[in-house]
């Protein structure tokens, strides 16, 4: 990354940065200040690397050049932080390091100033120590402190930059929204946070600004962004946070085409500058549908093949009874085809089974196709029409390993989605270099909850229906596709939204579909239908997981590694002490403890 540096604030500690200085600057005298990396003694010349967030400068500190610096140089340690004063020299024959972008010059020191110590730090300030995610996040100033991390804070910073210049030249205007504002529990669970000056009240941390920013289209300001902090009391994993930061963006007199257009050039742009990366635009885009038929889940992994096949139509008169049972009951059977898989072993396949079974799936059913036939505990249950038929609807070949679910729909085809990313990576399928975005389109409107008895929304209950879906809201709502769209790279949902409902008699109909009675509805969201009553125009919008989205741009494992001060998988802050019990005398003040 290239070293910009502004040295006229901070004159007074450095006229240059550690990572900023090249052959040209020889015969130059200047101004470091900086943490000691490393340091070594050789022959009585001692060297020091000395470090800030732009890079690493080598500082020699000569006996015969400076005596008083050199005596001082033996009382440092690492991670002290000083400042040198000295003159730029080539770095003699034979030592200049080309791993290093100072490595052709080394300053020889005039003078030194220690401007703090350091304890010794419970880690090494090095990105090859190995340390655990506990210790960093307890220390996490320290750890920020290693390349790893400071690279992460830059690009995000780099990414928000480019997000904002990209919608101001196409006319967006950054407004703040609300962060205390009323419960609504359509979703995940609120933070809730008690008013003092309203005894008995809460106000609600955003899950996102979905409300505000339409209310923003309805108040005429057609194009609106935010990277907006938003909050959600869910159980965590490696791309969650209880608080996290989303690019969210709605825009008025716009279709689902306008939206998708103007997004694929913000992150074609995003992936161009921090990755290098050249997007094919258009990005693809799958129904739904064809989402769960081929790949078993709704945020596809387009970069390898080896496709999901439905079998039903092959088994529809069989008479092997788990099969059988499984489709008088509705349910599928659908396989995968592991080419050159009959060599995994029977302890590697039975593995298999532990991978299904985490999604619900009771079996997993296999055949290796071997030179001599087939082998499997099943095959022989199958009649012969049935083995040929299952033979050319999987196109099998000598070799090859085929593995089969039958379950309810849901199940199989989770149960099978997240096996065939297991094999993929297992296998070798992947190329893990590669960037493979796509568009999830035309989602189902609705879900049927069997343990309430009522309808659920797909994604939230101001999704627009397509147009020639809305006579379906009242005959078969299940039926009712919405204008939802989900961009996915590399298998992993980065952002998604929707056209939004701005008719107030449609939304009214989607919230008694919901079960959300016309009082409960006045109660939760009586504001936006007043407001949609008063000339809301045709809007829609879109929101990105910015954490989500530098874990993928970075090549990180968890958004822990893209977030400056992350909270631990139980919501926690190791280096805080947070969240934290507080006085009685606060919970009197919020009347939630009585006196």
């Amino acid at each position: 990354m290239s070293v910009q540096f502004n040295s006229s604030l901070t004159a007074a500690f450095r006229s240059h940065v550690c990572g900023a200085l090249r052959a040209e600057n020889v015969a130059t005298n200047v101004k470091l200040s900086g943490w000691v990396q490393n340091w070594r003694d050789h022959g009585g010349v001692v060297f020091i690397d000395l470090r800030d967030r732009y890079g690493l400068t080598q500082v020699v500190f000569n006996p015969e050049n400076a005596p008083e610096a050199h005596k001082l140089a033996h009382t440092l340690r690492g991670e002290f932080v000083i400042q040198v004063e000295g003159e730029v020299v080539n770095r003699p024959e034979g030592t200049v390091n080309v791993n290093m972008a100072t490595g052709e010059i080394e300053v020889l020191v005039a003078r030194i100033k220690i401007l703090n110590k350091s304890e010794t730090p419970p880690f090494a300030i090095d990105e090859t120590s190995e340390v655990g995610e506990n210790v960093r996040l307890q220390y996490r100033y320290l750890d920020l402190r290693r390349q790893p991390l400071q690279e992460a804070m830059i690009v995000r910073h780099r990414v928000t930059k480019l997000i904002r210049d990209y919608l101001d030249q196409h006319s967006f205007l950054e407004i703040e929204t609300p962060v205390l504002t009323k419960s609504t529990p359509e979703g995940a669970r609120d933070y809730l946070v008690p008013s003092r000056t309203n005894p008995g009240s809460f106000f609600a941390l955003p899950q996102s600004p979905q409300l505000f920013k339409q209310l923003l289209m309805v108040a005429g300001f057609d194009r609106y962004f935010q990277i907006v902090k938003c909050f959600r009391d869910e159980d965590l994993r490696a791309d969650r946070q209880p608080e996290f930061t989303q690019i969210d963006m709605e825009l008025a007199f716009v279709e689902q085409d306008d939206i998708i257009a103007l997004v694929e050039g913000m992150i074609a742009l995003i992936f161009k500058e921090l990755n290098g990366f050249d997007s094919s635009l258009p990005y693809p885009r799958i129904s739904y549908q064809d989402a769960l038929d081929k790949y078993g889940l709704d945020a596809p992994d387009i970069r390898f093949e080896m496709e999901l096949i439905d079998l039903c139509d092959v088994f529809t008169g069989t008479a092997f009874k788990v099969f059988r049972s499984v489709l008088d009951k509705k349910g599928i059977i659908k396989g995968l085809n592991l080419k050159g898989g009959a060599s995994l072993s029977r302890k590697e396949i039975d593995d298999l089974l532990e991978v299904v079974k985490i999604y619900g799936a009771k079996g997993l059913a296999w055949i290796k196709v071997n030179e001599d036939g087939w082998q499997s505990p099943i095959v022989k249950f199958f009649e012969e029409s049935e083995v040929a038929a299952l033979g050319q609807a999987m196109a099998a070949e000598a070799g090859d390993l085929l593995l089969f679910v039958a379950d309810k729909p849901v199940i199989t085809n989770e149960s099978l989605g997240h096996l065939r990313l297991h094999l993929g990576e297992k296998m070798g399928l992947i190329d893990a270099e590669k960037l493979a975005f796509c568009w999830v389109i035309d989602f189902p409107m609705f879900a049927w909850d069997e343990q309430e008895k009522r309808h659920t929304a797909i994604h939230h209950p101001f999704t627009a229906p397509l147009d020639e879906d809305l006579d379906k809201l009242d005959t078969d709502p299940l039926a009712v596709k919405a204008k939802a769209y989900d961009l996915v790279l590399n298998g992993v949902e980065v952002g998604g939204g929707s056209i939004r409902i701005h008719d107030a008699g449609i939304q009214g109909k989607v919230f008694s579909l919901l079960k959300i009675e016309e009082d409960e509805a006045r109660e939760k969201f009586g504001f936006l239908l007043d407001a949609l009553s008063f000339g809301a125009p045709p809007h829609g919008g879109i929101a990105f997981g910015l954490d989500r989205l530098l874990m993928l741009l970075l090549k990180r494992q968890s958004i822990r590694e893209v977030i400056a001060f992350p909270k631990t998988q139980k919501a926690t802050c190791l280096l805080s002490g947070a969240p934290n019990t507080v006085s009685p005398r606060q919970l009197r003040e919020l009347a939630i403890k009585k006196a």
